[in-house]
């Protein structure tokens, strides 16, 4: 559990990622430490896939790409909804890891507006995935797309998406034991990953 207080220690808020536990707000917006049996990832080889529509608009080229151009805006989004886990004191958790060089926000941006993003921590060569929105539709999906090749070109070797739902297994997210994830996010953590 973190404390309560706005004092935080990021060294140790690192830790808790590197050894594979991740930060949520209960429904009471008491913060804590998660790890799960299985985790899953969105694959960086040939596994990853979208669908055909989403090609088209990827060749229309509606959407510009951006990293941490609105973070904050990113953070706001991910949090607008019914039901969230991104609670205010997480958001400023989040707040000082960007400050400190490790959270990310990966955009996508209509003209002036933005369309979508996804929020990440990035220890090494892993990018944990931590949420994802879209104000216009297709935002989050191209983010999505944009950010698997940058992570490709960076030579990433990880990308943790935490947990698996329908939107993500359109991208070919797939699951792994915790004993795989350790060893992969070992892997990750001894390798230089650089976002931008």
């Amino acid at each position: 559990m973190i404390c309560s207080t706005m004092e935080y220690d990021v060294a140790a808020i690192i830790r808790g990622y590197a050894q594979g536990y991740f930060l949520m707000a209960d429904e009471s917006n008491n913060l804590g430490w998660y790890g799960s049996k299985e985790r899953t990832l969105i694959p960086l080889d040939e596994r990853f896939r979208y669908p055909k529509s989403l090609q088209r608009v990827l060749n229309q080229e509606r959407f510009t790409v951006a990293v941490n151009r609105d973070f904050l805006g990113v953070v706001a989004g991910c949090a607008n909804r019914d039901k969230t886990w991104i609670s205010p004191e997480l958001e400023k958790i989040y707040w000082l890891l960007y400050q400190t060089g490790y959270a990310y926000s990966f955009e996508t941006w209509q003209d002036d507006k933005l369309a979508g993003g996804i929020l990440g921590i990035v220890i090494g060569g892993a990018f944990i995935g931590e949420s994802m929105f879209f104000n216009i539709s297709e935002g989050s999906k191209v983010a999505m797309v944009k950010l698997v090749e940058r992570l490709r070109q960076r030579k990433f070797i990880l990308f943790d998406a935490q947990m698996m739902n329908p939107h993500l297994a359109r991208f070919g997210a797939y699951q792994v034991s915790g004993k795989e994830y350790e060893i992969l996010l070992k892997l990750a953590l001894s390798s230089p990953g650089k976002l931008i």
